[in-house]
């Protein structure tokens, strides 16, 4: 059944302007908690600047008691769902606090933190009616929708440590425009969105196959950074160097590759997102390094999931710079927790690591939401039970409360952190959002002693409203550090004489890792182009098409810095015993400026504002730095990008734009970039004894070794160095000399290898080919396997014939038939097809092989009996219902994302992401799995009919034609013709 996926609970926010941040997630979090629009000014008592209304008190005990009155297990749930809950089960009367109402959600997206992730645990919560989103086996949290009423038992699990109201996430991003005040833009639907895409794909395609496709669109940065300069003057163009970037999605990746804004990415399987952020910050990559590879996955899945991608990149996709442009509200301050041990795990493994800085002001600007530092007690006793206030305003005050702007107050998350260690907190802060009459319009009073995390975090309503306050309650404990954030908003004196207070150092999370790049924006071009709040000063414009000067100015909405860390990231205090303002360790950061406001291809990112824009472009130059010196370490970059950056803003280095802007030229010169060569060898092909291709037990066959340089400089002395772990063959000679390779030529030698007679059909010679050259980059090593043996043009299929089984909606858990295969083994080629006796587009078909509304969420996979898996497809069929008669063989001309909605039910033959064949090993025996998973809320099917099919090997002296191999079945490809 298809759902508009903006229904969902628990869908993830998306940054927006300043005066209508409402995120999805807070959205998700008031829906949960029945939030409605509070009394009206002048029905309670209201409170003054230093004490809390009789009114607030008594809603702030009502709250209090629930606190003082739960178990053991219900301590493990979050104040805010314990309430729900609460007021669920009707064991909570909605009276006591009128603004919270009695709520109408049933479920709850949350996370639950456990001692360690066990299939027991998670068959348990799908049979108590949750739908399991994401699990993380190595940050030991699972991401789930659950009932309300099953709250309670799931958090008296001992393998429970905590369930959390799902932590939300925002990117760095700032819109050009505003909806309107006090309103939120438009949501687009799952369908008008693939109706979009497949529009502005066909468009693309249309204008590639006339060879009429517009001039492609560059960066301001890329002149505003000197980057254009500097590949001219130093040769370089990112080659041999891999950047990944991780953000919300990439929806119009293929859009962007028609056009030819973008080369092939790697992305990483089920893991493409949700939007087109990521697609923006590719291109701002691929215009200042054209020939980086570039790689990409989503971090908005859960914070566990961002932390496991990172760890993806680095060790599965060989990422060389990543880069990200996202927060997530829960990551604290004060230690490095899951996100940033991910980053610290990948920087010492050698890669570097950029993220933006923020878009939550600064106190230079005024602009900032953000206020740290010792608690202090104002004396001023909260509710009946316990707890003193917070003051402000110190030796000033008293001053009990924060004012939120009213210009920016509809929706906004609050977080506050204090500085005990993660995991083990004894001391018990709590927060509340009042308005001007004293009502609590929302809180967060988690319980704290001795094992849960010093966080608390609540969300303005939806509607904003006037005269909104914070107040930080000390319910017991000692004094400690604070930090509260009021995300997109500003902190602003209100109208009936509060004081607003900011400090610096709104940059909090995984960019303040110590060896991450935190990044600060500027302007490369024309000024943002809305003030920040009403009577605002003008924002600052760039210098294009000059480049970067002392002139420069930061962005007005840039975060500043320094980050004060206390503990390391396994809970070691820095500075035992000190904890408060004189303690910690301080980090200077951001570190650097880029550009920001520039122009992409993307729909919505024309221009791209915001510190996500400016961290993709330092990545891009970190990436030529390293294409031109290719043994730099990341603290051998870090010092060329602090010597060489231009000092803008303060003198010197400064905590808002860090050392300055980035200028490409002068890093490379500093770094002594030079061109380098990047020569590799590629498929060997195989000539025969008779003038075949194919190799046969006791053959020796000529073997032909192509070497390319895609690199920037000459491959000068080339040489390889062929080798086999193939027990009995022989290769002669051993070496060749393939002399003097320039850039984009490919030199070969031929090779002759000899298989002994008793070599086992199927079991293939594993080739290593070493080229060494004059360069950086050398040696380089690829690894090819020979299949031995004359394909069999017979087919043999093995079809699942079980009852359809259904996949389950937005969950990495997804849906699996077993596919037997014996009597084969080792295998020349291997197909799936989905098959389907009659092929028709209609919501819920018996009749189509894999029925499924919008097949766009589906990601498919295909897992050999040895635990290897290809990804078949992913993104692929936009707004389109059904595959059905689908063939994925590895000979076809054109992937499944390569045609749109209109093509359903999806028919033909397709090109899979990855090759089947290299799966079967040297025997294709045992049970093999088809996968699919739902990546995305909204839209169900089932798997109904699949088909694995496979050809062995002729026995010998069959004399079969060499290479001969029957396709599955004649298929015609239905989608429209690729150049």
């Amino acid at each position: 059944m298809r759902r508009s996926r903006s229904t969902r609970a628990g869908f993830r926010p998306r940054a927006r302007s300043r005066a209508t941040v409402l995120t999805a997630g807070a959205a998700a979090l008031i829906a949960a908690l029945g939030i409605v629009a509070p009394p009206v000014a002048g029905a309670a008592t209201a409170s003054t600047p230093d004490s809390f209304s009789d009114n607030s008190a008594r809603q702030i005990a009502a709250l209090q008691s629930l606190k003082t009155g739960q178990t053991k297990a219900e301590s493990k749930l979050d104040s805010r769902l314990l309430v729900a809950q609460k007021l669920r089960a009707q064991k909570l009367s909605a009276s006591a606090v009128p603004a919270l109402g009695a709520g109408t959600a049933s479920t709850a997206v949350v996370d639950i933190r456990v001692t360690k992730v066990s299939d027991a645990l998670v068959n348990d919560l799908r049979k108590a009616g949750a739908a399991v989103r994401t699990v993380s086996d190595k940050a030991a949290s699972i991401r789930a929708e659950v009932p309300l009423t099953a709250l309670p038992a799931i958090a008296a699990r001992a393998d429970v440590k905590r369930v959390e109201t799902a932590d939300q996430a925002i990117t760095a991003r700032e819109l050009e425009t505003k909806a309107g005040q006090g309103k939120t833009a438009p949501v687009e639907t799952k369908q008008q969105k693939a109706a979009r895409l497949d529009a502005a794909l066909d468009q693309a395609l249309a204008a590639k196959n006339r060879r009429a496709a517009a001039a492609t669109i560059t960066s301001e940065g890329d002149r505003a950074h000197n980057a254009d300069l500097a590949r001219q003057q130093y040769g370089v163009t990112g080659t041999g160097v891999k950047a990944c970037a991780l953000s919300d999605g990439v929806d119009s990746l293929a859009v962007s590759q028609a056009k030819g804004e973008l080369p092939a990415v790697d992305v990483v399987p089920g893991q493409a997102g949700d939007g087109d952020e990521g697609t923006a910050m590719l291109e701002i990559i691929h215009d200042l390094a054209p020939n980086a590879a570039l790689g990409f996955a989503s971090a908005f899945a859960s914070d566990a999931s961002f932390a496991d991608n990172i760890r993806k990149l680095r060790f599965e996709s060989h990422c060389d710079v990543i880069v990200d442009d996202v927060i997530y509200f829960k990551e604290s301050p004060f230690q490095d927790w899951i996100i940033a041990q991910a980053v610290n795990d990948v920087t010492a493994d050698g890669a570097l690591y950029f993220s933006s800085a923020g878009n939550e002001g600064n106190v230079a600007d005024g602009t900032a939401a953000h206020w740290e530092g010792d608690f202090v007690d104002s004396g001023k006793s909260v509710g009946k039970f316990a707890g003193t206030a917070h003051n402000f305003a110190g030796a000033a005050g008293p001053q009990i409360f924060e004012p939120i702007s009213d210009a920016s107050s509809a929706g906004i998350p609050v977080t506050l952190h204090w500085s005990d260690p993660l995991g083990a907190s004894g001391d018990d802060y709590d927060l509340y959002l009042l308005d001007a009459s004293g009502n609590v319009v929302a809180f967060s009073q988690d319980v704290q002693d001795g094992t849960q995390d010093p966080y608390e975090q609540l969300a303005t309503p939806p509607f904003g409203g006037t005269g909104l306050r914070l107040a930080v309650v000390k319910f017991s404990g000692a004094g400690r550090y604070l930090s509260l954030t009021a995300f997109g908003s500003r902190f602003r004196d209100s109208a009936d004489g509060l004081k607003a207070y900011s400090t610096p150092g709104v940059t909090v999370g995984h960019s303040s890792a110590r060896d991450a790049f935190s990044v600060a924006a500027a302007p490369a071009a024309a000024a943002f182009g809305r003030a920040l709040e009403p009577g605002d000063p003008a924002n600052p414009t760039g210098p294009f098409p000059g480049a970067f000067s002392s002139a420069g100015k930061a962005e007005r909405f840039s975060s500043d810095g320094p980050r004060r860390m206390f503990y390391e990231a396994d809970g070691t205090p820095i500075t035992p015993g000190n904890v408060s303002s004189t303690g910690g360790e301080v980090r200077d950061k951001p570190e650097i400026t880029a550009a920001d406001g520039v122009r992409t291809s993307v729909g919505g990112f024309d221009p791209f504002f915001g510190t996500s824009a400016a961290a993709p472009h330092a990545a891009a130059i970190a990436s030529l730095v390293l294409s031109g010196n290719p043994g730099l370490s990341g603290s051998d970059v870090r010092d060329a990008f602090l010597a060489t950056a231009v000092d803008i803003e303060a003198p010197g280095s400064d905590n808002l734009t860090g050392a300055g802007v980035v200028l490409a030229d002068k890093v490379l010169a500093y770094t002594g970039a030079s061109p380098q060569p990047y020569a590799q060898a590629k498929q060997p092909t195989v000539t025969g004894p008779e003038g075949g291709s194919t190799l046969d037990p006791g053959d020796t066959a000529k073997v032909t070794l192509p070497v390319t340089n895609t690199g920037d400089g000459v491959a000068s002395s080339t040489s390889v160095v062929l080798t086999t772990t193939t027990p009995g063959v022989t290769i002669a000679p051993r070496a060749k000399s393939y002399g003097t390779i320039r850039p984009g030529q490919t030199g070969v030698n031929d090779f002759t290898v000899t298989v002994p007679a008793t070599q086992g059909l199927g079991v293939p010679v594993v080739l290593s080919a070493k080229v060494t050259f004059a360069g950086s980059f050398s040696p380089t090593t690829s690894t090819f396997a020979l299949p031995v043996g004359t394909p069999s043009p017979v087919v043999q299929t093995f079809s699942y014939t079980g009852a359809p089984v259904a996949i389950p909606d937005n969950s990495q858990l997804g849906a699996s038939v077993p596919l037997v295969v014996s009597g084969v083994g080792a295998a020349s080629k291997v197909s799936v097809s989905i098959d389907g006796s009659s092929c028709t587009a209609d919501e819920g078909s018996t009749t189509v092989g894999l029925d499924h509304t919008y097949v766009a969420d589906l990601v498919g996979t295909l897992t050999s009996p040895s635990g290897a898996s290809a990804t078949l497809f992913q993104r692929a069929g936009s707004g389109g219902n059904n595959l059905c008669q689908v063939v994925f063989d590895d000979s076809a001309p054109a992937l499944l994302s390569t045609v749109g909605s209109q093509f359903a039910p999806f028919t033909g033959t397709y090109l899979p992401i990855d090759p089947q064949t290299p799966l079967a090993g040297t025997s294709a025996d045992g049970t093999w799995t088809f996968t699919a998973v739902d990546v995305a809320g909204g839209d169900t099917g089932s798997i109904r009919s699949v088909s694995l099919h496979v050809n062995g090997y002729a026995s010998a002296g069959t004399g079969s034609t060499a290479g001969a191999a029957a396709l599955v079945r004649p298929v015609v490809h239905a989608g429209p013709a690729i150049a």
